[in-house]
């Protein structure tokens, strides 16, 4: 353990603080001139509740620190789990970091930003030398809050968070030919995760009389269509499922398929034809309703921290597959 500050190395204490998780938050204000002012900062902390006071400090080498140091009152936002790209335009310097953005009236002339998770707007009440930072603290006077799922920062990047989840059992774990396999290994837990949503799904697919073969196939031509026979394939390599001939002459005589308009006389490609779609539309307006409930009881905290490691794990065990959805961006 380094004890001496003077030998500290900047970077390594500055990633050892990195370690304790804050939340984020743009703080702004009104210079004398009228002129909104704010700036990211993720040293916000809670003072006192009797008076309800919170602090937050900014570097002395900031430009808006003057602003800051006299302004009468500031605003604190605490961002939600969607305002990254905001969190980045009010780290950056020189740029209009108001440009476009709505704002709401605050009684007290800072400026009030919109979509936070919590909103604490304050009475300048001390500023403290804190070393290199200047430490403001202030008094609330009003404040409101949603349940947004607020962003955090850790280890020097953006997080989200998420409640410790209780045991799935309480059984002890089994020993196979020496292979621990307890409710934490990751298969098991991502199986019976996928099960048990799927089951949700079950009714529509008897009534349709859909495998999950079929179900598959409809969902991918319900995102992506037309598709030839060799691009399903490729879609669906993944998921155990062979969309060969055998499958496809299957689907076409159930009218769950169609040729595209181009492919007269052709094999392929492939669409989805009206009574497929009508069909997959009943599978995901029961998926919806699956889904909504389930982030009624998960909280939108715990649902965006779900979506958020779905994606690493996704794109941690990606084996190459095409891409489905395309970026808005993309032609």
């Amino acid at each position: 353990m380094q004890t001496a500050p003077s030998s500290f190395d900047p970077r390594d204490f500055r990633r050892a603080l990195g370690t304790f998780a804050t939340g984020v938050t743009i703080v702004t204000a009104r210079a004398q001139d009228g002129t909104p002012v704010g700036i990211t900062a993720n040293s916000f902390n809670s003072v006192s509740l009797q008076p309800p006071m919170v602090l937050w400090s900014l570097a002395n080498t900031a430009r808006t620190r003057e602003v800051f140091s006299t302004s009468s009152h500031w605003n604190v936002h605490i961002l939600s789990n969607a305002q990254e790209q905001l969190s980045n335009r009010f780290a950056r310097a020189g740029e209009d970091k108001f440009a476009g953005l709505a704002l709401d009236e605050s009684a007290f002339g800072a400026p009030l930003l919109r979509g936070c998770s919590a909103r604490f707007e304050c009475r300048s009440a001390f500023q403290y030398e804190g070393g290199d930072h200047t430490i403001f603290v202030g008094e609330v006077v009003a404040y409101d809050s949603c349940a947004l799922p607020p962003l955090l920062y850790l280890t020097g990047e953006y997080a989200l968070a998420s409640r410790k989840a209780a045991p799935v059992s309480t059984e002890p774990q089994a020993d196979l030919a020496g292979a621990s396999y307890s409710e934490d290994l990751l298969g098991y837990l991502l199986g019976r995760a996928h099960f048990q949503f799927m089951h949700h799904l079950r009714p529509a697919l008897q009534a349709y009389q859909l495998s999950d073969a079929d179900f598959f196939v409809l969902s991918l031509l319900s995102v992506r269509s037309p598709l030839s026979q060799a691009d399903l394939a490729a879609h669906l390599s993944y998921t155990g499922v062979h969309f060969d001939a055998a499958l496809c002459q299957t689907m076409l005589a159930r009218q769950l398929l169609a040729a595209a308009p181009d492919a007269a006389g052709q094999a392929g490609p492939w669409q989805i034809s009206a009574h497929g779609r009508q069909a997959i539309a009943a599978v995901l307006a029961l998926a919806t309703q699956a889904e909504e409930a389930l982030v009624a009881r998960l909280g939108e905290i715990e649902a965006a921290a779900l979506r958020n490691l779905l994606k690493h794990l996704i794109l941690a065990t990606d084996p190459g597959l095409p891409k489905l959805w395309r970026s808005p961006s993309a032609p």
